[in-house]
């Protein structure tokens, strides 16, 4: 396992790194960015968190260098598309959906003031609705481009974030709002859950637009919901109507929820009664879904372990797969605690999380909200790690 420090953050300010995103540029470097949120993070004049830091590597991610920061830019991620670098997200935490362009590998940016220049879906002022949130890829798809994100009422969490998608025809202008549709919004009901459980406030976020085998479009969520429902409490029929078995049979039982797009990303739809997918980590933190095109097989890099060993925090990260998006299997473990601390210990101070990560040939590359050596907790991270898995379908 190849790997490398993009950013090191000490606790002592308050101010952690968040939200990576990596991506192989057309001329072969890498560019790499984060955010950064808690009490001493940079603020914009509102008070809300709202910058992003720019890296590149030209030594495929042996060392990083600082190239620029980008002022009301959060929870985004990159790709690459009509021959430019994009960033896709938010102006600040609960902020307006905004786009931005780079034609020159990431050192300079397009600037989101208007509806004709990157700003695509507008925000409310302060914490006032709307409050766009999430973090996730984009998916292209039957010629359309999809990014998940949420609506977060009243920036109640997590009982008030509803779940979204904006597409855009790919070769439309991406800097015009008009390019833009923005779907219908869920909100998560607990009653899904049944029993007690609707009594918890739950709800869900940082969805992964992705397509099933049959071409059939969804947003997979992750679920923040009651401990008991996934940490090997079995209830009752009576507790919940969804299918129990499934769950049972999860590897590293977790949950995720899948909502069906439709009519090209205008529509949204959720059953709960077939909507629940089992999903190793799916309880944990924030997952990626992609589908390599060569193996046709399903990946992503979750917060769990291989079966039978016990259940983690987030202070393990793992490499499932899945042959058609709705059976998950853990195949890896890439990233564990190594720093000597007890089991305990190890679960409140260390979080391997939020990675994202592409294809790049015969490797898996990644970027990794990293809490290690040193973390205020496991969700203050102190660190952006890269890393790199060589030749991962011989894991098959």
């Amino acid at each position: 396992m190849f790997n490398s420090e993009i950013k090191f953050q000490p606790k002592k300010g308050r101010c952690y790194v968040g939200s990576p995103s990596a991506v192989r540029w057309i001329d072969g470097s890498l560019v790499a960015t984060h955010d950064y949120f808690g009490r001493g993070a940079p603020k914009l004049s509102d008070g809300m968190e709202g910058l992003t830091s720019v890296y590149r590597s030209e030594d495929n991610g042996t060392s990083w260098i600082n190239i620029t920061h980008i002022m009301e830019m959060y929870w985004c991620n990159l790709f690459c598309h009509q021959n430019s670098l994009w960033l896709l997200g938010c102006s600040r935490e609960y902020g307006s959906i905004v786009i931005r362009q780079s034609r020159d590998g990431g050192y300079s940016w397009s600037n989101p003031v208007d509806t004709e220049t990157g700003l695509l879906f507008a925000g409310g002022s302060g914490k006032q609705n709307p409050n766009y949130h999430g973090a996730t890829q984009v998916c292209f798809h039957q010629g359309r481009i999809y990014r998940a994100f949420e609506d977060c009422l009243d920036t109640l969490w997590p009982q008030g974030f509803q779940a979204l998608v904006i597409s855009a025809p790919e070769n439309s202008d991406l800097l015009s709002a008009s390019s833009w549709t923005m779907s219908n919004k869920i909100q998560f009901n607990s009653d899904w859950l049944k029993g007690n459980y609707e009594k918890t406030p739950s709800g869900w976020l940082e969805g992964s637009v992705v397509a099933d085998p049959q071409g059939n479009l969804f947003n997979i969520l992750r679920l923040a919901m009651p401990l008991q429902v996934w940490q090997g409490h079995e209830p009752s029929s009576a507790d919940r109507d969804f299918n129990l078995q499934r769950m049972r049979n999860c590897s590293g039982a977790g949950l995720a929820a899948m909502v069906r797009i439709l009519d090209a990303g205008a529509r949204l739809e959720f059953n709960p009664a077939t909507g629940f997918l089992p999903f190793p980590g799916g309880n944990r933190a924030k997952f990626t879904i992609r589908r390599d095109a060569v193996s046709g097989l399903y990946f992503s890099l979750v917060n769990a372990r291989p079966d039978p060993e016990p259940l983690c925090n987030r202070d393990v990260l793992s490499l499932s797969v899945s042959d058609d998006l709705y059976h998950w299997r853990v195949i890896k473990k890439l990233l564990q605690d190594e720093s000597g601390l007890d089991d305990e210990s190890s679960c409140r101070l260390t979080g391997f999380q939020y990675p994202d990560w592409n294809f790049d040939g015969k490797d898996l590359i990644f970027a990794v909200r990293t809490s290690y050596r040193g973390a205020h907790t496991f969700h203050d991270s102190n660190r952006i790690t890269f890393h790199r898995l060589t030749d991962f379908r011989q894991l098959l």
